[in-house]
């Protein structure tokens, strides 16, 4: 574990104010809700596998801020964590996830045939597709808690299921501690392989134990599906593809990832779900779908009317980063352009609204490419 659950009863012998973290400058959703009442309230519990608060904030309080985006504070060590210290996650989902209350149940539509269109993206602007998500295994622990044996064990329940996909979808296994340095370099080109944690936030969340001990890496021959195995979540699941064909890509991402649902189920292994949260994951800001479609695209002449532009993602319901990730800026005009929203929303609902939204954004820089004005198409709010 990555910290021992004796601490517990040994702060207790301290009052609850001199425990207390210094939030004062901290900018985050836990430090936003977290108290000292609250605090005290919850300090004293831990889940039945011994997750405590203080376990939960960690990666809050050693991180005060993120210069790019508004970060989460707190992880989940296993399912109960969302139950146990509901006091402090639900109105931290309640404020990130858009005013998803306690109250709300989730959608959950793995049907590709439902979204429309997504097959028509302008390749000449659109050069890549993808689709992922994540999935937690009910019975063992999340990332920043499980034990070297329980990851160990995810690997090697994981290795089993995918191996019987087959088709389209059949493929290899890559653990980590084993690949060769060719196997390595040829991941790394084709931008699949997921390197050591050095992100503080993950650091501080005690994802990056034992590394790289039960990691790896699974993907189909063709290389458009993938599964990351004990990174941030036991499983995050892939679909990409060059271009910008979302359907295909759509499709292939709910076939692989319903047979590999009942691949687990089979195995005596059901993913965490439940009808408020949808699927649990261990960041809250991945509840829900837990989707994150997004696209590479090319929107030099947008991107420099800056307010604009970032008032027309908004109304979208779009995020933009750099094409290398969260921490990147956009090189040549070319964004990595997503959905904003998690849960609350269907997964056909999510990658609609970038169907959709990319399409807009793709006729507004064709637009500006001749100087003409984008005015008349300026998108109301999703």
């Amino acid at each position: 574990m990555p910290f021992g659950n004796t601490h517990n009863q040994v702060k207790m012998n301290y009052a609850s104010d001199k425990e207390y973290p210094d939030l004062s400058k901290h900018n985050n959703h836990m430090a936003k809700v977290l108290t000292p009442a609250m605090y005290e309230l919850l300090r004293s519990k831990q889940t039945p596998s011994g997750f405590t608060l203080d376990d939960v904030i960690q990666t809050g309080v050693d991180n005060p801020g993120h210069p790019f985006i508004m970060t989460v504070g707190c992880v989940a060590g296993d399912e109960e964590t969302y139950e146990v210290f509901k006091e402090l996650l639900d109105p931290v989902i309640q404020d990130r996830h858009g005013g998803y209350k306690p109250t709300d149940k989730h959608k959950t539509d793995l049907n590709s045939a439902n979204l429309k269109g997504g097959d028509d993206l302008d390749p000449n602007y659109v050069l890549s597709s993808r689709v992922r998500t994540g999935r937690s295994v009910r019975g063992f622990c999340l990332p920043p808690h499980c034990s070297r044996g329980e990851r160990r064990a995810v690997e090697t329940l994981s290795i089993e299921a995918l191996a019987s996909l087959s088709g389209d979808l059949k493929g290899k296994y890559y653990a980590l501690k084993n690949m060769t340095d060719a196997e390595q370099d040829q991941l790394i080109n084709d931008h699949f392989l997921f390197d050591k944690p050095v992100s503080p936030l993950l650091l501080a969340s005690g994802m990056a134990r034992d590394w790289p001990d039960g990691r790896g890496i699974w993907h189909n021959d063709t290389k458009t599906f993938l599964v990351w195995v004990n990174e941030e979540d036991h499983l995050r699941v892939i679909s990409m593809q060059k271009g910008g064909n979302m359907k295909e890509v759509f499709e292939r991402f709910c076939t692989g990832l319903t047979k590999i649902e009942s691949l687990f189920k089979d195995r005596g292994h059901a993913f965490m779900w439940n009808e408020h949260l949808g699927y649990v994951l261990t960041c809250p800001s991945n509840l829900g779908t837990g989707l994150r479609a997004g696209v590479h695209v090319k929107l030099p002449n947008l991107s420099k009317l800056k307010d604009k532009f970032e008032d027309i993602l908004k109304k979208l319901r779009l995020q933009k980063r750099g094409t290398g990730g969260v921490d990147t800026a956009a090189v040549g005009g070319v964004f990595d352009i997503s959905n904003a929203d998690r849960l609350g929303f269907s997964e056909v609902d999510l990658v609609q609204m970038v169907v959709d939204g990319v399409k807009l954004l793709v006729e507004m820089e064709k637009r500006l490419e001749k100087g003409q004005s984008i005015d008349d198409i300026m998108p109301a709010q999703k």
